[in-house]
């Protein structure tokens, strides 16, 4: 059970790599721009991958009418993630060290793995819908107003994950440093649970 919950309490720290890491990446590229452009998603807030990308990725959606990239105070998640991260690391911590002491069962790693699943999946959601309000919510007064085929007004949504060709860009968007390290420490909570199992199971009398 020792081995088991020392992985318990490694797999949340695993985590801390969200407070220095990108948690996302987007890049644009297009035969204009020989360095393709590109910001990380932080999980307190948007950053460029160069320098001046951030800049030059607002004058772009000005022509086409969607609005600057949010600043950190601008969006309610970059101070509420932290906060969850932040607890859900010490959360983790605790129940590794209380398997430790033998005061709660491995079924508590499950737990914790569920919990951060549930909550990896809602902020996967939140920031979709971020992106399809920031993609489609255009200014009717842009100075370019392209339409589909169709005659419906075209959006601008970058993929949540994947590739996509917008106008004469190729978008990519693909989890960053971040999500694999919490990925990571999500799969060491996983083995510490199977660790947990297989011990107990082991443990109990067998019936001749």
């Amino acid at each position: 059970m020792k081995k088991a919950s020392i992985l318990m309490i490694l797999g949340p720290l695993f985590l801390l790599g969200l407070f220095f890491f990108p948690l996302w990446n987007i890049m644009l590229g297009a035969p204009q721009y020989p360095e393709p452009l590109g910001m990380n998603i932080h999980i307190n807030g948007i950053r460029g991958a160069s320098e001046f990308d951030i800049q030059n990725i607002d004058g772009l959606n000005h022509y086409i009418g969607m609005r600057k990239l949010p600043k950190p105070e601008e969006m309610w998640e970059f101070s509420t993630f932290p906060l969850i991260i932040g607890g859900m690391i010490a959360l983790g911590v605790l129940i590794g060290m209380l398997g430790f002491f033998k005061k709660i069962s491995y079924k508590w790693y499950m737990g914790w793995f569920v919990l951060m699943s549930v909550l990896g999946i809602l902020g996967m959601y939140d920031f979709n819908a971020w992106m399809v309000d920031y993609g489609t919510n255009l200014d009717p007064n842009a100075i370019m107003k392209l339409a589909n085929p169709d005659g419906t007004p075209m959006t601008y949504k970058p993929p949540l994950f994947g590739h996509a060709k917008m106008l004469n860009f190729d978008v990519t968007s693909l989890p960053s440093t971040g999500a694999w390290m919490m990925f990571i420490g999500m799969m060491l909570t996983v083995a510490a649970y199977f660790m947990g199992w297989k011990n107990n199971k082991s443990q109990k009398p067998k019936i001749n």
